[in-house]
């Protein structure tokens, strides 16, 4: 197999009128992605476009996956953007990949235009239905290879700046292969996707629905502000596997949703991007306790994810969730600063090796050749590993344990602290949906910021029985949900923009 496109040709010829992808008000079965996204990269080929970078600028919609698809059939690599980015993010992205070509929809093109975009601009609703050109795309194919670019997706880290990451054929194949066998994906899966679709996570649910003709809910993103109307909607549409950041989880869980209704429906659930709190782990096996569990860890730099733990036990409120074992075709190092491995119980940054490994930020030679480097254990030929900036250990188990990013540890007052220990125990605190720390360098405070029903003092005096003084946080803000990243992790530069505006 070289090309994800197999991938929904066989699910077309298996299931061509069940439902592959659904919204709240539209759905597309098997047969007409297959028909609509030949006929987008038909149109793409016509017009002379070929391994280009295509940004589809499009409504969350199953129309917006099939315009995925579509770029593919045309042998280019599609660049998801979304409506909700910000005006100076979404420049900086066009900035960087000068597109030739933008395909949107209706709801999309006025702000394409106000942007004073001057290339080819496609209207999905019209491109979807031009007759297919079975010659041209047969040809495509036949010249494709597993290493041709699929998609760029572009993550700011903790820079702020938007990072292109190149994703291949291949580094997605050998993905789902293995996530699809961790989360024992069949075709009677309905998966209930959260994450947006300009961002890596949503490839657990786009691929997999195509490997075995599954279904999957495009949950509407406001229905993440009400928990109780989130789990209407997973028990009304029998959504049996989600794949969800840790923060949409706790919400439910955290405001006590569970009290009023219970996802019955459920049987696996998935959680990555932050730490998940024992406390709020053990309210969803409380109530949802025939479903797997399973903590995924990985960064998209590596396509999505690297490690895999499914929950075999019981944890006390103060114990960090394993992040397992690598996937199978994936290697993990854990090296110290002379790029040696750590020992046994030894801190070290997590760095990936095998074929999930991405190639690359487009156009950006200097920050991939940071990143992207030589494995310093191998000195026989070339082989490239991508430094993760996590730090990670191995427990008495023997399992993978995610311990903090190497930018989160700060100097204060004389000790060297992870500021991913303080909010693992904010997080034990009842009543608390989330809590992030960040550092004040110029008046050397420790500020937390947290997410729940409890009073700043209560914060305070529980922390205090908990941690060493030097450790208590000097300022705690209390708000009413976290801000988050794109790829839906605690967005730690928005809160320094709260701190600093107050």
């Amino acid at each position: 197999m070289r090309n994800v496109l197999e991938y929904l040709e066989a699910a077309y010829l298996k299931a061509p009128e069940k439902t592959a992808y659904a919204s709240e008000t539209d759905s597309l079965t098997f047969r007409q992605v297959y028909m609509q996204a030949r006929s987008v990269g038909t149109v793409l080929l016509k017009d002379g476009l070929y391994k280009k970078p295509v940004v589809v600028f499009m409504e969350k919609s199953p129309q917006t996956i099939t315009a995925f698809l579509g770029v593919v059939y045309a042998g280019c690599y599609y660049v998801p953007v979304d409506e909700e980015m910000p005006s100076y993010r979404m420049e900086l992205i066009f900035k960087t990949l000068s597109p030739q070509a933008v395909i949107c929809d209706k709801a999309t093109t006025d702000r394409l235009y106000k942007m004073g975009y001057q290339g080819q601009v496609y209207l999905y609703e019209q491109i979807s239905a031009t007759p297919q050109d079975t010659k041209a795309l047969s040809a495509v194919r036949e010249k494709s290879i597993d290493t041709d670019a699929l998609y760029i997706v572009f993550t700011s880290g903790s820079t702020g700046i938007p990072k292109g990451v190149v994703a291949c054929h291949r580094s997605v194949i050998d993905y789902i292969e293995n996530l699809s066998a961790v989360l024992q994906v069949s075709e009677d899966t309905v998966f209930g996707n959260q994450a947006p679709l300009y961002v890596d996570a949503c490839l657990k649910e786009i691929y997999p629905t195509l490997k075995f003709a599954a279904t999957a809910y495009l949950i509407p993103k406001q229905l993440f502000m009400f928990p109780v109307k989130l789990v209407e909607f997973i028990n009304a549409h029998q959504i049996n596997t989600i794949c969800w950041v840790v923060p949409a989880l706790t919400m439910i869980s955290g405001l006590g949703a569970f009290e009023k209704a219970v996802p019955s429906s459920l049987k696996t659930i998935a959680f990555g991007s932050e730490v998940f709190p024992a406390r709020q782990l053990a309210l969803w096996r409380k109530y949802v306790p025939n479903a797997r569990y399973i903590n995924l860890y990985g960064p998209t730099e590596a396509t999505g994810m690297s490690c895999y733990y499914v929950v075999d036990r019981e944890f006390k409120e103060d114990e960090v969730i394993p992040i397992g074992r690598p996937f199978p075709n994936t290697g993990i190092l854990l090296l110290n600063e002379d790029g040696k491995e750590v020992t046994q119980g030894e801190k070290g940054e997590i760095c990936i090796r095998g074929t999930a490994v991405t190639m690359g930020y487009y156009r950006q030679p200097e920050k991939t050749a940071g990143n992207f480097v030589q494995n310093p254990l191998n000195k026989d030929y070339p082989e490239i590993i991508y430094k993760t900036g996590d730090l990670g250990y191995y427990n008495d188990r023997g399992e993978l344990m995610f311990a903090s990013r190497k930018d989160y540890q700060i100097k204060h007052m004389g000790h060297r602290i992870e500021l991913g220990e303080i909010e693992g125990s904010v997080n034990c605190m009842e009543k608390i949906a989330g809590g992030c720390c960040i550092y004040d360098e110029e008046k050397k405070k420790i500020v937390l910021f947290y997410a729940g029903e409890v009073q700043p003092a209560e914060v305070l005096a529980f922390l205090k029985e908990r941690l060493p003084r030097y450790m208590v946080p000097s300022v705690l803000r209390q708000v009413d949900r976290l801000p988050l990243t794109l790829n839906g992790k605690v967005d730690r530069m928005k809160l320094k923009e709260m701190y600093a505006g107050e």
